[in-house]
């Protein structure tokens, strides 16, 4: 799996402190103490550590090389409190309500990320997706450049019998339901950002509809379309394509005929669906009847990297999902430092 391959690698090449908050689940163990021996991150385990020893004391997994933290007594808890109450005061939080959330490992590794005591955090593996989205939103809040978090799959194609080979970003497949056009532009951007970042190549964007270049005619088009020229206003060296089918849109032969002025040229790594059924439906497609991995679904358009994984997870998904979040780390600090410079 190249593509894979080179985000290992890149997380090896400079790991980031990723905080998981689910540490009584095995298979959290199983990818904690992984990550942190293949150097693809430094992970800060957080919970209850009476109840995660005796989980990995039952497994016989050795935690040598994680950092356990215990909010019920750790040196930051009373601090982050602070940090909870201060951000959350608006909206009713008393000191009290503060300290008592803390004390919640999801709540716990969040508020290490948003005050720089780690740089990423996973969960989901135990809890909701609705739970952690909720409390990513609410602790890291929403990147000043985008006006919604949104979702995407990193789908592998890397098996002999693939003709396109490499990694594609598919979004939006798990979060927003509905876009409208402003929102769908905004996943589209975050979507081409997650693709310079983690396939390491210019992003190329496919706008999909059931119509390409105006064959038809339907307000379904029409918001693909709006999204489309948003994405251009504000990114004009950006490769996209407005509304486009799939075969349009990844082969190069059809992209000829159909769109004979594209930039993308049936050769793009990043495919926004139109809405959630459509980008359920398709990734789904692809993993089961076309055989890709699916890696995800990955959080994008948050101040801080956070992601969601499936609560039927396997320990290789937690591992890939912890290497993305390094590389994800890597990329956001990269944009600060360019930001301040």
């Amino acid at each position: 799996m190249k593509a894979l391959n080179r985000i290992l690698d890149r997380a090896r090449h400079s790991p980031r402190r990723i905080a998981l908050c689910e540490g009584e689940d095995e298979r959290i163990l199983r990818a904690a103490v992984r990550a942190a021996k293949d150097g693809i991150a430094r992970i800060l385990l957080v919970g209850d550590r009476q109840a995660i020893t005796s989980t990995a004391a039952t497994h016989g997994i050795d935690l040598a090389g994680v950092e356990l933290i215990d909010p019920a007594d750790s040196s930051l808890t009373g601090s982050l409190a602070e940090a909870l109450h201060a951000l959350r005061e608006r909206k009713g939080m008393t000191r009290e309500q503060a300290e008592e959330a803390v004390r919640e490992p999801l709540c716990f590794a969040n508020l290490l990320v948003r005050e720089g005591h780690a740089d990423g955090c996973v969960a989901g593996a135990v809890h909701t997706t609705a739970d952690v989205v909720r409390t990513a939103i609410q602790i890291l809040g929403i990147d000043p450049a985008f006006r919604l978090v949104s979702s995407f799959f990193l789908m592998m194609l890397c098996q002999p019998f693939h003709s396109l080979k490499g990694g594609i970003i598919f979004s939006d497949c798990g979060l927003v339901i509905e876009p409208d056009a402003d929102e769908l532009a905004d996943i589209a951007m975050a979507a081409a950002d997650s693709a310079e970042s983690l396939l390491g190549e210019p992003p190329r964007v496919a706008m999909l509809s059931f119509s390409t270049s105006g064959s038809a005619r339907h307000g379904n088009v029409e918001k693909v379309v709006q999204a489309a020229r948003r994405v251009k206003a504000q990114r004009p060296a950006l490769a996209i394509d407005e509304d486009v089918q799939l075969d349009a849109a990844i082969v190069a032969e059809i992209a000829e005929r159909k769109l004979p002025d594209s930039r993308v040229r049936g050769n793009a790594n990043v495919l926004i669906f139109p809405d959630l059924e459509a980008g359920n439906i398709g990734y789904k497609l692809a993993e089961r009847i076309g055989g890709a991995e699916a890696i995800g679904p990955l959080l994008q358009g948050l101040a801080k990297p956070a992601n969601d994984l499936s609560r039927g997870c396997s320990v290789d998904d937690i591992y890939h999902v912890i290497a993305v979040t390094t590389v994800q780390a890597q990329a956001a600090e990269s944009r600060s430092d360019a930001c301040a410079s």
